[in-house]
């Protein structure tokens, strides 16, 4: 059952209230869990009852984005700011230096949590913020693409399209590699989760200038490349190995830009080795 919960931030304003969309299941350390830009904590239905056996698992949707309202108006959506928001939300919640695992730009926050220790592990899963300014163009301009199309098809066409495996392909082929494993229902409602995205082009617009460079120091922490993402390509991995000197670096055979999907059992793998 999905829980909201409200805390306040600080801005260059002053303290403003901030709230976030949660699901927690499972027992154990607790571990955080943080999708990509357009997404929703379900994108990680498909690992959730594995890791849920061993840890106490916090799905987030990220402020502007699933069911969480969008951060107040002239809040903005950079690194520094959502991820203040995030250790708000860890310390309303009693938790003491979670493990985290996020996805995209989930992955960039994530990393954000593990440099200023708000965290105890990280896992980065295809982490925005290693790009050079062509690949960054590349997968910005597909990401709007992406929200375009999800504008523009009819509801209906939605559901309709999701019902045959050539439908699900031609919706999420663009994050999936294997998009005829999604379930009608999940690809309807992440595909409305990214028409419904009132964080979308805030974040967007705080991402054109955001290069991660710093070290994660003191911590594990891996970094995790599918060999067929299409938006992030792989050989960023490389560069976030070169600012995370210490970080595994592992490669996800046949999987996707988001991988939970594609190898629902190597993906909880690789998260639950790091929070080991």
């Amino acid at each position: 059952m999905t829980t909201t919960v409200s805390f306040t931030v600080a801005t260059a304003d002053g303290p403003r209230p901030v709230s976030v969309a949660y699901e927690r299941t499972g027992s154990g350390e607790p571990l955080l869990l943080l999708h990509g830009i357009g997404h929703h904590l379900r994108a990680w239905d498909p690992v959730t009852r594995i890791l849920a056996a061993e840890r106490d698992v916090i799905a987030v949707d990220l402020p502007g984005f699933g069911t969480s309202p969008a951060l107040p108006e002239g809040v903005p959506y950079d690194l520094a700011t959502v991820g203040a928001a995030l250790g708000a939300f860890c310390a309303e919640l009693g938790l003491d230096r979670p493990h985290v695992a996020g996805n995209s730009l989930g992955g960039l926050l994530a990393l954000e949590l593990g440099h200023t220790e708000v965290v105890r592990s990280v896992t980065a899963l295809s982490p925005a913020g290693f790009w050079t300014e062509a690949e960054r163009r590349y997968a910005f301009g597909t990401l709007l693409a992406m929200r375009r199309s999800a504008l523009a098809l009819p509801v209906p066409l939605i559901e309709r399209l999701s019902r045959s495996a050539v439908g699900r392909t031609a919706l999420t082929s663009t994050i999936y590699a294997r998009p005829g494993r999604r379930s009608p229902a999940a690809v309807v409602a992440e595909t409305l989760a990214l028409r419904g995205a009132t964080g979308f082009h805030q974040t967007l617009e705080a991402g054109r200038d955001t290069l991660f460079g710093e070290d994660v120091k003191g911590i594990p922490v891996t970094v995790a490349w599918g060999t067929r993402d299409r938006i992030l390509l792989r050989r960023q991995g490389v560069r976030a190995k070169r600012v995370i000197p210490d970080a595994r670096l592992v490669r996800l055979p046949g999987c996707g830009h988001v991988p939970m999907n594609d190898d629902p059992a190597l993906v909880a793998r690789v998260i639950l080795d790091t929070s080991s």
